[in-house]
């Protein structure tokens, strides 16, 4: 059974509404002059209620939107064509010290009595748009160090498939000059002579420039400091998760509290991550049921991060040598991204490895040093 409140029971119940609501609520009149502004208002734009009410609510707009706003309040009124009310836009906002900040608003229309009334939900945007930025701050650096080591494990290859050509260029030519050193000296031979000994210089000189480039990529110069594992793989799983909502894929974390601090080059570890979390999704398209467990747990003086898919799992063929370089199960990958895991993983003096799931697919683990007693930055 519903009593009936008295007016000041309804007021008050209206003021609880408005001290509590989380998005900041501004309520208007024809003439744009502030009817009602919300304790979370207050605290957005830094005013008070007593401040703004009776004023414009140009107040808290900055130009040119400022400017124009009653035109456009005068346009509706007079055509009743919506752009704002009851679509809501992205928009900026200005704060009483003078700041101005990104919102979201959503614009009702209703009818009090003979009077007409306009309520703006405000939501700031200055959180979401730093964290956007962070992404794409991460995704560019992981980007960089992608590069580079796409290029490091391109560069190893190389020297270790290119040397073999060039030691036996070089022993067949040292081999050539013994034969011609038998024979009676000629003009041609002398001549053939030289050729053959410019040749054993270039080829040394080659193999030269290919072992500084192998060292000058795999010696790089990297950070290793205490890094919060949870901060790893929550932006991790972020940044490898982008653009793949519509494949509805089901993901739990599941993250040891006791072992939280690993000592760690952050943007490696996180292009591991973002690595095997890619390679999860994509040999979980072909299956029905699509779920990613991704663990962490204390070891010792390690800590043991696990990725998880339910994909039907690996052929036996690729399994034996999945960590080579230029091995790879898809069809226009280029089967260096396990490789460079591998090298990055090692040189945190962990190790990876991996194993079939027990409800199917595949489980990739790798260990991290844990930095035990040390702080972690903000």
């Amino acid at each position: 059974m519903n009593v009936p409140r008295t007016r000041d029971e309804t007021e008050a119940h209206l003021r609880s509404i408005l001290a509590t609501v989380p998005d900041a609520m501004v309520v208007i009149d024809e003439h744009a002059n502030i009817l009602s502004f919300s304790a979370a208002a207050e605290r957005m734009f830094g005013y008070s209620e007593s401040e703004v009410l009776g004023h414009n609510i140009k107040l808290l707009m900055p130009s040119p939107d400022r400017e124009r706003h009653d035109g456009y309040l005068k346009h509706y009124l007079n055509t009743g064509e919506r752009k704002i009310i009851g679509i809501g836009r992205l928009t900026n906002a200005r704060h009483r010290e003078g700041r101005i900040f990104p919102i979201e608003l959503l614009i009702g229309e209703a009818w009090v009595g003979e009077n007409r009334i306009f309520t703006g939900f405000i939501r700031d945007l200055t959180e979401r748009q730093q964290t956007e930025l962070r992404l794409q701050d991460l995704q560019s650096e992981l980007a960089h160090v992608r590069r580079v080591s796409e290029m490091s494990t391109l560069a190893t290859s190389l020297a270790h498939e290119i040397n073999q050509p060039l030691t036996a260029i070089a022993n067949y030519s040292e081999t050539a000059r013994m034969i011609l050193a038998a024979l009676p000296p000629n003009e041609q031979s002398e001549r053939l002579a030289d050729i053959l000994a410019a040749c054993g210089t270039q080829v040394l000189r080659a193999g030269e420039i290919v072992r500084r480039l192998r060292d000058f990529m795999s010696h790089g110069q990297t950070s290793y400091r205490p890094e919060s594992l949870t901060r790893l793989v929550t932006e991790a799983n972020a940044l490898a998760l982008v653009g793949t909502r519509q494949h509805g894929i089901e993901v739990d974390i599941d993250l040891d509290s006791k072992a939280e601090v690993v000592l760690a080059d952050r943007i490696q570890v996180q292009q591991v991550l973002v690595n095997l979390i890619r390679n999860a999704v994509d040999a979980m398209l072909g299956s029905e049921r699509r779920h990613l467990m991704i663990r962490t747990c204390g070891e010792g003086k390690f800590v043991r991060i696990s990725v998880e898919d339910s994909g039907s799992g690996l052929d036996e063929g690729v399994a034996e040598k999945l960590f080579q370089p230029f091995i790879t199960s898809k069809k226009s990958g280029m089967g260096i991204g396990l490789s460079i895991c591998r090298t990055i993983v090692e040189a945190h003096g962990g190790k990876i490895w991996f194993e079939p799931a027990p409800g199917g697919g595949t489980v990739f683990h790798f260990t991290l040093p844990a930095a035990r007693g040390s702080g972690v930055p903000e």
